[in-house]
């Protein structure tokens, strides 16, 4: 069984608040254990730590935009991918397009793409295809994908 771990790193520059950077860290990803120094932060943990930002991507209905990024920074059974640092401190998950002038979080996850299929599944019109409980993820790997049923109602095609 592979290991879930997730790393968050960012540069901290002269012309922002320390706490704030801390805080768009911890508003994304709780509970990470962090190394605070005055020019940068990394912060790492396990599995549990990515509960936040597994809710927000469907909140904000973003899991396509999420899946694509996580995808193309896929390399072996790590993904690494950018958030926008302002966004964050306000709770948002935003992929910036490019490194931003104050710099961004830095993600890295491992766990390969059972990882991505629990936090961004496959979506059809919007409606995650398959969802995984955390703790089958952790326990089975990817046996632990289970099919979702149409909301009643609902006259797609079968997924």
């Amino acid at each position: 069984m592979r290991t879930i771990e997730i790393f968050v790193s960012s540069p901290v520059r002269p012309t922002e608040r320390l706490d704030r950077v801390v805080s768009a860290i911890e508003n994304i990803f709780p509970g990470l254990v962090m190394d605070i120094r005055s020019d940068r932060i990394e912060a790492y943990d396990g599995p549990e730590s990515l509960r936040v930002i597994h809710e927000l991507l469907r909140g904000q209905k973003i899991l396509d935009a999420a899946r694509s990024e996580m995808m193309r920074g896929l390399q072996g059974e790590a993904t690494s991918f950018r958030l926008n640092k302002q966004a964050a401190l306000m709770g948002i998950v935003s992929f910036p397009a490019e490194e931003e002038p104050l710099g961004s979080l830095h993600v890295r996850i491992t766990g390969g793409e059972r990882v991505i299929d629990w936090l961004a599944p496959q979506t059809e019109q919007g409606i995650p295809v398959m969802e995984t409980d955390l703790a089958e993820l952790r326990g089975s790997g990817m046996d632990g994908l289970k099919r979702m049923e149409r909301p009643e109602g609902d006259e797609g095609g079968d997924v």
